[in-house]
């Protein structure tokens, strides 16, 4: 969104009511004492907190802002949320603060230009955290005035458990049925060529077409994959619910850190066997979403 004018807010800091009362003071004594010296430094000082006022109210006008509305995170950790800060206009916007609830940021964007920050609010418990706005405000030049607006976007973080655990995978979790078949670097069956990376083995390199001039190619062959794993919340008797999404949690960031396409089946959700970060992510969010025992 683009902030406008109406949806700024300013008031003075507890700095601008002290400058305003001494400024009070000053021209009250200029006039009691006739000190037209003490009245020149009144009215000027009283010009520039109005400057002042305006430029902490131009510094939030016409910003852009972008938002990743939907984060992964771990209990006890934090959830990062990042902002982009777009600045069409031709003058440099300084001390941009970003506020989510507790958590802030706080960056400079220069004239016709971007700048990309990170909050990371603290959670603490497993679940899906969800904020309805968040706060972008500014006190530059001086620290007189701030200046506020609210950003209407819901922020959720979906919090999965931690990730613990020492207990091994069921032999039972691997998946029956057809296999599947990948591109190996196997010696079954040949599949095609594909370009070379650095550490594969001399032997399977197309010799023949880089004799011919052309750019430097491997020989890929198919052979079964591996059948895929199911973590099943049936698989962990006598361990209460939280235990057994933290070893779930610990079993699916092993499978994927290992390759591994996995399956996740928890009462009311199943994912079908997949691996990658969009699988990733939805198998941690149906452990985030998991009811905990204060909604059962």
């Amino acid at each position: 969104m683009t902030i406008s004018r109406r949806r700024i807010y300013i008031i003075p800091t507890r700095f601008g009511i002290a400058l305003a009362l001494l400024l009070i003071a000053m021209l009250i004594a200029g006039l009691n004492y006739n000190s037209n010296l003490g009245l020149a430094f009144g009215f000027f000082m009283s010009s520039l907190a109005l400057v002042a006022m305006h430029h902490c109210h131009r510094n939030l006008l016409g910003l852009g802002v972008d938002v990743t509305a939907e984060v992964d995170a771990f209990a006890a950790g934090y959830a990062r949320f990042d902002f982009l800060l777009h600045n069409d206009a031709g003058i440099e916007r300084c001390d941009i603060e970003i506020r989510c609830d507790r958590a802030t940021a706080t960056r400079s964007v220069a004239a016709r230009s971007y700048e990309q920050a990170s909050v990371n609010l603290p959670v603490e418990n497993r679940g899906v955290t969800r904020l309805e706005r968040f706060e972008l405000r500014t006190r530059y030049p001086f620290g007189w005035f701030r200046a506020w607006t609210y950003v209407q976007c819901p922020l959720i973080a979906f919090v999965a458990p931690q990730p613990r655990g020492d207990l091994a995978l069921p032999a039972a979790a691997a998946a029956a049925g057809t296999t599947a078949y990948s591109e190996l670097r196997g010696d079954e069956d040949f599949a095609g060529l594909r370009a070379y990376e650095a550490g594969v083995p001399l032997k399977h390199m197309a010799w023949k077409v880089l004799a011919r001039g052309g750019e430097p190619a491997v020989r890929s062959y198919s052979g079964p994959a591996a059948q895929p794993e199911w973590l099943d919340w049936s698989s962990l008797d006598r361990v209460d619910a939280e235990a057994r999404l933290s070893q779930l949690c610990r079993w699916l960031l092993d499978s994927e850190a290992a390759q591994r396409p996995y399956g996740l089946r928890i009462p009311g959700t199943e994912i079908t066997p997949s691996r990658g970060a969009a699988h990733r992510s939805a198998c941690l969010r149906a452990l985030a979403s998991y009811p905990s025992k204060a909604h059962q």
